[in-house]
């Protein structure tokens, strides 16, 4: 079905019959959803305008009718219309897949991009014939049709702006003056009608019109605008008072160049920016790897000709012998350009050079790498001969003269990439062929050349299937296309005639860089690439040639092989029986790198580091599958023994987790930092049960220690972390002691409050020391937590920011999301539940980014917590109780005590008191086991407001107070955010006259006892 808003509102079949639409709110329903084909339209945007004046008493009812009684109209029309009015939250939509104001816009934007002026004219007029009269002529009033209506006939003012252009380039000028006089009469005030209508007027032999026309319109501007012409009018006029010749319609001109097959895609700026180079340099070379379409848009840019050319010849150099001399060179292009062969003139250069002097002619000389060096002095002795003369050159290595500029010529973008291989594939895909469809081009790295003959197979094999099968590429990409060049009927073949340029040293060296994964450093492939005939201090000159000649990419300080050319390389490295030998040698290169960051990460170049390892990544995951591969378990222990402490900066549990097992595949052990770190890795991932590592070296204690924090036997924790504290001072480890201090006063919080924060600030002054930005964010959480916990809300927020500005800084994803998390609780205590959600949520989403389920514990039971303040207690219930679970099987205690306590206050706010005892008492039991003061004292707080509502109001009042004392005892008494429960509490309490009597008793009793009673133990 089709659907016109370009004129009055109309709607036609696919067959072309009218289908009527009744009554005046549906069709302004209709012109709605129409101005929005974007998107889904608000319900209460719609009702309004609708019923702009009043609405009725029920307006989602009353659009109902509406949106029914649309439906019914397109479906009596075409079966199937009805489906095309859809609801989505918050609205509805349009599922219209031919409107003809998209249709001009999509005909109007092709025409920009067409290089072609007859091409462009008749796409323009295609778009202009579309419209039937004002856009929206029936809602011409209409306040919500204003601003589509506005744009709508904006980009007509413009589309005919262009057609007068590219008609007045056509040479139509004659006709165009009546027809640009009387759009004048409409839009006065139109700058570029006023230049085209001039221009037409002095190339219709009427210049004393023109210069007329001009001064009016100069008046006109002053009068109605206050300002002069623009530069572009000024120009004009000073060029028609000097009779300019480049007012003149152009010639056609003469050229040999074929006409294209097919449109240039995701080209359009380089095609004009090349252009204007060509207007300002007399030597431009199109530069790039084989395959990209320098070709292509060498034709692009030279139809039409530039405005400097009244000529334009292309020279064919691909049939040339490679290596051969300037004059067999010169005989091709004397031959494009038939110039006779005449001995007696001299050489077949200085002939060509004398036929071209005073021709504004412009050469593009196609495919010169083979023949690079001829090329290059045939093009220096044309230009230095022929003053007028303008070389276009494409290669895939530039020619190296003075004055040449070299325009780089990449590959496609994603999205211009998947729209040549739809527009060539000929296909209308589905939504499910998208992702499969983005990894073909990503995995054919944009290169046109093997997207199109991609798009040959996916005439005859799902895309899902086409992208499965890119590891052999070369077989699949390899059955050819009709036409074009040998070399370039293939992929393979395309790749062949680059390596058959190369010498041997440099076939060595490119064919030894496809062992990298992800591209290399200088050093890198130094160390990789030499071996053999090719010598260590050889290799960087050998690596700028391979890029001079578009075989290299050089990007971002790396050297990088395109995945079909590293495709290609690895075949030529297991020809020469060297995969193995040069694989192992970029194994150790990084085993070795990683072994000089380990201790790196630890101190002041700890940022860099991380970059360089982040850059090295897919490598060091290349390196550990070779050595696994080959047996090497000695190297494989060391590479994930100096890399783990990286993988667990950067979040990647998973990653580590798969490496370390893989290590220990070839060589089981449980001593030694690796199997400490097999231990570690699986308490970070929640595991309750570990195999425990023998022989643990002081390192080795601390790393356990920091990973069974809040779970498992605190007693084992806090004895690790004694031994590893013993040593690290023996030894003058700053580093170790401070990360002991700081795991001891993260893990104090049943403690001395005072000594905690003593740990923590001499933690911090460690790490500063030592320049660990990781060790002081954490040392400076732990500050941060201490301050929340006294109420000191500003200091505690200052801590986390400053905290959360580290984490983005060296880009720790996870203890970014505990950082918001953090912020988040404090925003809760302080009342602005809001932001409070906002931050947890933030938190969540990066949590589950980084698959951390400690942090997504702690952003999860802070969206509970939030809940729970805002009165939605089942939504907080629905979010803690998986959490408590969590908690169970890791055998949690402090914070398997908080999400009870939680959790029975919102059943206790509920009223579902019995539930709200249950999880008091289990989480005073645990509480307890713990002999944390503070959880104790939550749970007891907890039960007296079950004992509140029960009646029993000095028990409650007893407990309040045994509370009190338990919170005083641990140096933190209650702070005023966090009051709210107990205050609530208190409230009912007091209303007992013995509450003060109570509260007392409860105050003085001694904590265990309180503690057995409610257990009933006592």
């Amino acid at each position: 079905m089709r659907f016109g808003v370009l004129g009055v509102l109309s709607v036609w079949t696919d067959d072309g019959r009218p289908v009527r639409i009744p009554e005046l709110k549906v069709r302004t329903l209709l012109a709605e959803l129409l101005i929005h084909d974007d998107g889904p339209v608000p319900a209460d945007k719609l009702a309004d305008d609708l019923w702009p004046d009043r609405l009725p008493a029920d307006p989602a009812a009353s659009l109902q009718v509406r949106v029914s009684q649309l439906r019914r109209a397109l479906e009596a029309a075409e079966p199937g219309g009805r489906a095309l009015v859809a609801h989505q939250p918050p609205g509805y939509l349009l599922r219209a897949a031919s409107v003809d104001s998209r249709r001009f816009l999509d005909l109007t934007a092709d025409a920009r991009a067409t290089p072609a002026p007859r091409t462009r004219a008749e796409l323009l007029s295609d778009a202009l014939a579309l419209w039937r009269g004002p856009a929206l002529a029936d809602f011409a009033d209409a306040p919500f049709a204003q601003a589509a209506i506005a744009g709508l006939e904006s980009a007509r003012l413009a589309a005919l702006e262009d057609q007068a252009e590219v008609r007045l380039a056509l040479g139509e000028h004659a006709a165009l003056t009546t027809e640009l006089a009387a759009l004048l009469d409409r839009h006065p005030l139109r700058e570029r009608l006023w230049a085209a209508y001039l221009l037409a007027l002095y190339r219709s032999g009427r210049q004393g019109d023109a210069l007329d026309h001009y001064r009016r319109m100069r008046a006109l501007f002053a009068a109605e605008l206050g300002v002069d012409p623009g530069p572009p009018l000024a120009e004009l006029h000073a060029a028609m008072l000097s009779q300019d010749p480049s007012l003149r319609v152009a010639t056609e001109t003469r050229t040999n160049l074929p006409a294209p097959v097919a449109g240039l895609v995701g080209r359009e700026r380089m095609v004009a920016d090349t252009r204007e180079l060509l207007g300002r340099s007399r030597l431009v070379t199109l530069h790039g790897v084989g395959g990209v379409g320098k070709t292509r848009l060498a034709l692009a840019v030279c139809a039409p000709a530039p405005a400097a050319a009244d000529e334009v010849w292309m020279i064919e150099l691909a049939g040339a012998a490679p290596g051969a001399a300037p004059e067999e060179v010169a005989e091709l292009v004397a031959a494009t350009l038939g110039v006779r062969d005449d001995a007696s003139a001299g050489t077949a250069a200085d002939r060509v050079a004398d036929s071209l002097r005073g021709r504004r002619a412009l050469l593009v000389l196609d495919n010169c790498e083979h023949v690079v060096e001829a090329a290059a002095e045939l093009a220096d002795l044309l230009l230095s001969r022929a003053p007028q003369l303008t070389i276009l050159t494409t290669t895939r290595e530039p020619l190296g003269l003075a004055g040449e500029t070299v325009v780089s010529v990449p590959p496609l973008d994603g999205p211009s990439a998947v729209e040549l291989f739809t527009t060539r594939a000929g296909l209308r895909l589905t939504p499910a062929d998208a992702e499969p469809l983005q990894a073909v081009c990503a995995r054919l790295d944009g290169i046109p050349l093997a997207l199109e003959l991609a798009a040959t197979r996916a005439r005859t094999m799902p895309v899902h299937e086409l992208a499965a099968r890119l590891d052999d590429r070369f077989r699949l990409l390899g059955a050819g296309r009709r036409g074009g060049p040998a070399r370039q009927q293939t992929l393979r073949a395309t790749i062949d005639w680059s390596w058959h340029l190369l010498g041997p040293l440099e076939q060595a060296v490119l064919r030894r860089l496809a062992v990298h994964a992800d591209g290399c450093a200088p050093d890198a492939a130094g160390h990789v690439c030499a071996g053999g005939e090719v010598r260590a201090e050889d290799v960087p000159d050998l690596l700028g040639r391979l890029v001079g000649r578009s075989l290299v990419v050089l990007s971002g300080g790396r050297y990088r092989l395109l995945e079909s050319v590293a495709a290609y390389c690895a075949e030529r490295l297991a020809e020469a029986g060297e995969s193995d030998e040069v694989r192992l040698r970029h194994a150790r290169w990084h085993v070795e790198l990683a072994e000089r960051a380990a201790p790196r990460l630890h101190g002041h170049d700890q940022r860099a580091w991380l970059k360089i390892l982040d850059a090295e990544s897919a490598d060091i995951r290349a390196a550990l599958e070779t050595l696994v591969g080959l047996g090497e378990a000695d190297l494989a222990h060391r590479l994930v023994g100096a890399v783990a402490w990286y993988w667990y900066l950067r979040g990647r549990l998973g990653e580590a987790r798969r490496a370390v097992a893989a290590a220990l595949s070839l060589a089981p052990s449980r001593e030694g930092m690796v199997a400490v770190w097999r231990a570690a890795l699986e308490l970070f991932a929640g595991s309750a049960v570990v195999e425990q590592p023998e022989s643990v070296s002081a390192d080795g204690e601390w790393l356990l220690a920091f990973a069974q924090w809040g779970f498992g036997d605190q007693d084992v924790v806090g004895r690790r972390l004694g031994r590893a504290l013993t040593v690290f001072r023996e030894a003058g480890d700053a580093w170790g002691e401070a990360a002991v201090l700081m795991c001891r006063a993260r893990s104090g919080f049943s403690g001395d409050m005072a000594a905690q924060r003593r740990d923590a600030e001499r933690a911090h002054a460690l790490f500063r020391a030592a320049g660990d930005r990781w060790g002081q964010l954490k040392s400076t959480e732990i500050l941060g937590t201490l301050a929340e916990v006294v109420g000191d809300y500003d200091l505690a927020a200052r801590l986390h920011r400053d905290a959360l500005g580290a984490a983005e800084e060296l880009g720790l994803w996870t203890e970014l999301s505990f950082r918001l998390s953090a912020l988040g609780r404090i925003a809760m205590l302080k009342g602005d539940l809001a932001e409070a959600g906002r931050l947890h949520e933030r938190a969540g989403r990066l949590a589950d980014e980084q698959a951390n389920q400690a942090a997504m514990e702690f952003a999860q039971v802070g969206l509970g917590l939030v809940a729970r303040r805002q009165g939605h207690y089942d939504l907080a219930e629905e979010r803690l109780r998986p959490w408590a679970e969590w908690w169970r099987r890791l055998g949690g205690t402090d914070g398997l005590a908080f999400v009870l306590a939680e959790r029975g206050f919102a059943a206790e706010q509920r009223g579902n008191l019995p539930a709200a005892r249950d999880l008091h008492l289990e989480g005073l039991a645990v509480a307890v086991r713990t002999g944390d003061a503070r959880a104790v004292a939550l749970a007891f707080e907890g039960l007296a407001g079950v004992h509140a509502l029960e009646g029993d109001l000095p028990r409650a009042a007893e407990l309040l107070g045994a509370a009190a004392a338990a919170r005083e005892s641990a140096g933190a008494p209650l702070p005023a955010g966090e009051r709210a429960d107990v205050d609530r509490i208190s409230a009912a309490a007091a209303l007992d006259d013995s509450f003060t009597a109570s509260y007392a008793r409860g105050h003085t009793s001694p904590r265990a006892e309180v503690a057995e009673r409610e257990l009933g133990l006592g």
